[in-house]
């Protein structure tokens, strides 16, 4: 099941935290999340899974920035969340994915117990100008059936900013093994 607008809001400090709260962003069955004002780029054209990639931060100045296809732009949203008990998903807004503009790759499935902002993934099919603490993306909540395990991962939890793929820690513990 999916929560309601209305549950949401009645969930709001217990099962979910979201910080800043702002009433007007509730929908009938999420919460619109804005884009933080900075984005992150790899540096390398070819990434490699198994090593930290290089990045590089791009401040949205306020007349807004316009980003290209064949680039990947990491962002992360305004809003700090909480989620117990539940389980966040992410996706894009339709107003936004009508003009061509993704908001995540893969990663808008969220886990129990996850707790920061959200990395966003950002790609354009066309060039598009894009600006900071729009409204980009929605959060919803699935209710769960069976024994909770919170997400407890070292890589993401607790985050601070934008997150870049951290997925060599995990193969470099697998290698280790």
């Amino acid at each position: 099941m999916i929560l309601t607008g209305p549950e949401i809001v009645r969930r709001m400090g217990t099962e979910i935290k979201i910080e800043p709260f702002d009433a007007s962003l509730i929908n009938p069955n999420s919460y619109n999340l804005r884009l933080n004002d900075e984005l992150m780029i790899y540096k390398e054209r070819a990434l490699d899974m198994k090593k930290p990639a290089q990045t590089e931060m791009i401040k949205i100045p306020p007349e807004g920035i316009v980003i290209e296809p064949g680039t990947l732009y990491l962002g992360r949203t305004v809003e700090y969340t909480e989620t117990f008990n539940l389980v966040p998903m992410l996706e894009g807004r339709s107003s936004i994915g009508r003009l061509g503009l993704f908001v995540h790759v893969t990663a808008g499935f969220g886990d129990v117990g996850f707790r920061g902002f959200w990395t966003l993934e950002i790609s354009a099919i066309q060039p598009i100008r894009i600006y900071p603490f729009v409204p980009i993306c929605q959060i919803f909540y699935h209710t769960i059936e069976g024994e909770v395990l919170e997400y407890k991962s070292g890589k993401y939890q607790n985050n601070t900013g934008i997150q870049p793929s951290l997925l060599f820690k995990e193969l470099e513990k697998n290698n280790a093994t």
